[in-house]
C-alpha cells in the first residue's frame, strides 16, 4: 500500500517532463502518470564515483579533512532527477560534518548548502531510515535516495567538503540527471539552505528557517532538536510571512506543523514524517519533515518562514513554571524551496562541528585503553576493522549479569552529554550501562499529559548482519574532572540472538551549557596553505594533521610542479596520520616519472607493518605512475596484490610497471 500511494503522489515525473519538452498534449486517454509510453527528447546521464578502470571495484572517494569532492560537474541545460549517496566514515556526527552544495550556472553563489545528514531528512548526526516521496533513505539510513528536480539553463556542480576531522573512509555517489534540449526561461532554481541556533536565544524571537528575497515558492522543512531542557518543547507555531504582509499561515504547534499530534512519534509517509524521536526528556534529540507538494507557498518578492521556540519550562524545583514558556533548545533546520535566479544574502553555514549539536565532541577510542579494560563472566579482545575502519572491544560474555568496565577521562568539571557508539551482529546481546557503578538518570519532572516519556535504559545488540554504529545515550551527567568508567551490563538477549556478546566502538565526551556552545560557534575553516610549492611543503610539518593533510592535498593540485617538494612528499609517507601518508602518495602520482626517487620512501610504506588499505592503494596508484623506473617495487606491489581490498590498484601498479 504504501508504495502504491508514493507512485501515485509522485510529482517529479511531471515536473522534468515539462521540463524536458513532453506536453501535456500528447497524453494518453489511459493512465499513464510518468508519461512512460511517450517519446523522450532528453539524454539520461549519470555522474558517479565509478573507478575509471572498469577491473577495479575501488569505486569510492575517500575526501581527508578539508578536502572536497565534486560528485558532478553538468554542462546543461539538464535537470538533476535524481542523487543517490552510501558513505561510511568512523567520525562521531559524521553525517552533519559532510557539507553538500550545489552550484547553478557557474554561480560562485551555491543554492544548496546543507550538512548531508540533514539534507536528507535527518538531523543531529544520527543516520535513520526515512520513506517519503523526495527523500529515502534505506539499510538503517545508510542509503540515501534524493529525487528533489533541479533544473539548471547552462551548468550544475555538485560538490561534499569533508569539514570533521578524520578521513572519509568511502564515499560512493550516483547523480543521475537528464540532458535536455531546452528549459523555459522561467524556470526556477531549486534551493536548499541550511540553519541553527545552538542554542536559540532567550530573547523574544522566533527560530527562522528561511528569509529570503525574491520570486518562487516554499516546498519543504527539516527541523532537528536536542532539548538542552526537560519536558516538552513543542509548543511553538510556525509562521509564514508571505511578502512582507501579516502572516496568513499560522500553526498550532511544533507537531501540528509536521502535521503529527500529540507529540512527535517516528513515522514516515510521502509529504511528511519523523525520522528520530526520542520523547521529552534532557537530550533527547527529534528530527521531522514537511513537504509542501501538494500545498507549495508562493511569494512573489519575500518569504520569512519561522516557528516559536516555546514549550513546557520548570522551577529549580521541578515544579511546572509555563506550558507555553520560551525554550533555549538546540535547534536546526533545512529550508527548501524553488525561485528565480540564484538566491543571495543567505547567511553563512557554520563550518564543520559548530554544527554538532554541543560543538564539541570528544570522541574517545577505547581501544586505546584495552589494557585497563576490566571483565567479568566473559573475556575482552580487540577486533581490528570490525566495520570499515572501526575497530572494537570485542566482550565474549558467558550470559546475563556479565559486565564489561571501560574507563575514561573527562578533562575538565562540567556537564556532559555522554553517548557510547557500539556494535550490532547476530550473536549480541542486550546491555544496560552503568556509569561510575550507578544508573545514569535525571529527576523525573512533572510533564504535559500524554507526553512521550521514554526511557533509554539499555540497548539490543542483535542485528542480522553486523554494524558498527548504534548511538546509545547514557546521559547529561555532571562529571568531575578524571577518570570515570562505563560498565556494560547484560541483560540477556532476544530469541534471535546466537549469543550475548557485545562490541564497544568508542565513548562520546561533549560538554553541554552555555560556554561550549559559545565555543562551538567560534569554529572556523582550516586555511589551505598557499604560496610556492617550498611554502605549502613547509606545512607538510605543521603540528596539525588537517593541515598537513591540506598541503598533501595543495600539492597533489598543483601536479608536476610539486616534484620541487618531493623530498618532503617522501617523508610524509611516514606520518602518524593515515589520511596525510594517503594524500602525499596522491601527490606523488600527480608528479608521475619524475617522482622516481620517492620509489624506496614508496616501497617502505607499502610493506609497512598494519599500514592502512587506502594508503596502500594510493601508494600503488604513485607507483604505477611512475612506471618502469618503479620496477624495485614489484615484489611489495604482489604482496599487496594478495589483499582482496587492494587487488586491483596493486594489479593496475603492476601492468603500468612491466
Amino acid at each position: 500500500m504504501k508504495t502504491q500511494l508514493l507512485l501515485s503522489w509522485f510529482p517529479a515525473a511531471l515536473f522534468i517532463a515539462a521540463a524536458s519538452g513532453c506536453s501535456d498534449r500528447a497524453a494518453p486517454a489511459y493512465p499513464d502518470p510518468y508519461g512512460l509510453t511517450r517519446p523522450k527528447d532528453f539524454t539520461a546521464m549519470r555522474a558517479s564515483s565509478n573507478n575509471p578502470d572498469w577491473d577495479s571495484n575501488d569505486d569510492s572517494a575517500r575526501p581527508i579533512p578539508g578536502e572536497t569532492t565534486v560528485l558532478a560537474d553538468l554542462a546543461g541545460p539538464g535537470v538533476v532527477t535524481h542523487i543517490w549517496l552510501t558513505i561510511a566514515d568512523n567520525e562521531y556526527g559524521w553525517p552533519r560534518l559532510l557539507r553538500l552544495r550545489v552550484y547553478y550556472d557557474g554561480s560562485p553563489t551555491p543554492s544548496v548548502d546543507a550538512p548531508v545528514g540533514d539534507f536528507f531528512a535527518v538531523g543531529n548526526g544520527v543516520e535513520a531510515e526515512v520513506e517519503s516521496l523526495m527523500v529515502r533513505n534505506s539499510s538503517a539510513g545508510r542509503a540515501r535516495n534524493c529525487y528533489w528536480p533541479m533544473p539548471f539553463h547552462k551548468s550544475c556542480k555538485i560538490t561534499i567538503t569533508n569539514e570533521g576531522r578524520r578521513r572519509v573512509t568511502m564515499l560512493y555517489y550516483h547523480v543521475d540527471w537528464q540532458k535536455v534540449p531546452s528549459l523555459p526561461r522561467d524556470t526556477r532554481y531549486f534551493h536548499a539552505w541550511y540553519r541553527q541556533a545552538l542554542p536559540a536565544p532567550a530573547d523574544g524571537s522566533r527560530y527562522e528557517f528561511l528569509n529570503v528575497k525574491g520570486r518562487g515558492h516554499y516546498v519543504g522543512t527539516v527541523m532537528s532538536v536536542v532539548q538542552a531542557e526537560a519536558g516538552w518543547f513543542g509548543e511553538g507555531d510556525d509562521f509564514f510571512w508571505v511578502d512582507g504582509r501579516r502572516p496568513e499561515i499560522v500553526g498550532t504547534g511544533s507537531e501540528d506543523y509536521f502535521n503529527d499530534a500529540w507529540g512527535l512519534h517516528v513515522n514516515d509517509g510521502p509529504l511528511y514524517g519523523v525520522t528520530v524521536a526520542e520523547g521529552t526528556g534532557l537530550g533527547a534529540r527529534m528530527t521531522a519533515y514537511r513537504w509542501h507538494l501538494t500545498d507549495p507557498i508562493p511569494f512573489t518578492s519575500a518569504l520569512k518562514a519561522e516557528m516559536e521556540h516555546r514549550g513546557w519550562t520548570y522551577n529549580a524545583d521541578g515544579s511546572v513554571k509555563s506550558c507555553f514558556g520560551e525554550r533555549t533548545d538546540c535547534i536546526a533546520s533545512v529550508a527548501f524551496w524553488y525561485q528565480e535566479g540564484i538566491a543571495r544574502d543567505l547567511p553563512p553555514v557554520p563550518y564543520g562541528s559548530a554544527r554538532l549539536p554541543h560543538g564539541n565532541a570528544a570522541q574517545i577510542e577505547v581501544e586505546q585503553s584495552l589494557a585497563e579494560v576490566k571483565a567479568a563472566g566473559g573475556e575482552a579482545s580487540l577486533i581490528p576493522e570490525l566495520f570499515w575502519s572501526k575497530d572494537v572491544i570485542f566482550f565474549a560474555a558467558e550470559g546475563p549479569g556479565a559486565k564489561l568496565e571501560i574507563p575514561f577521562d573527562a578533562p575538565e568539571d562540567g556537564v556532559y552529554e555522554v553517548y557510547t557508539e557500539v556494535a550490532q551482529a547476530g550473536d549480541y546481546g542486550i546491555y544496560t550501562v552503568l556509569l561510575d557503578g550507578k544508573a545514569p538518570g535525571a529527576a523525573q519532572l512533572e510533564h504535559e499529559p500524554g507526553a512521550d516519556v521514554i526511557e533509554r535504559t539499555q540497548f539490543d545488540g542483535y542485528a542480522p548482519e553486523t554494524y558498527v554504529g548504534l548511538a546509545y545515550q547514557v546521559g547529561w551527567p555532571s562529571l568531575a574532572k578524571g577518570r570515570h568508567t562505563l560498565t556494560f551490563v547484560c541483560l540477556g538477549k532476544r530469541e534471535a540472538s546466537g549469543g550475548y556478546n557485545l562490541g564497544v566502538d568508542c565513548i562520546i565526551l561533549a560538554k553541554t551549557g552555555p560556554e561550549a556552545w559559545a565555543a562551538a560557534a567560534a569554529v572556523t575553516e582550516p586555511r589551505r596553505p598557499a604560496g610556492s610549492i617550498a611554502d605549502i611543503g613547509r606545512a607538510l610539518s605543521d603540528p596539525d594533521p588537517i593541515t598537513r593533510g591540506l598541503a598533501a592535498l595543495a600539492l597533489r593540485d598543483r601536479g608536476q610542479e610539486s616534484v620541487a617538494a618531493l623530498d618532503m612528499l617522501a617523508a610524509a609517507l611516514q606520518d602518524s596520520d593515515a589520511g596525510v601518508r594517503m594524500m602525499a602518495a596522491n601527490a606523488l602520482a600527480a608528479i608521475g616519472r619524475e617522482a622516481a626517487p620517492a620509489v624506496p620512501a614508496l616501497i617502505d610504506a607499502a610493506s609497512a607493518e598494519g599500514q592502512q588499505v587506502h594508503v596502500l592503494r594510493s601508494v600503488a596508484a604513485a607507483l604505477g605512475a611512475i612506471g618502469k623506473p618503479a620496477a624495485p617495487a614489484l615484489p611489495a606491489l604482489r604482496k599487496i596484490a594478495q589483499i582482496p581490498r587492494a587487488k586491483w590498484s596493486a594489479d593496475a601498479a603492476i601492468r603500468a610497471i612491466e
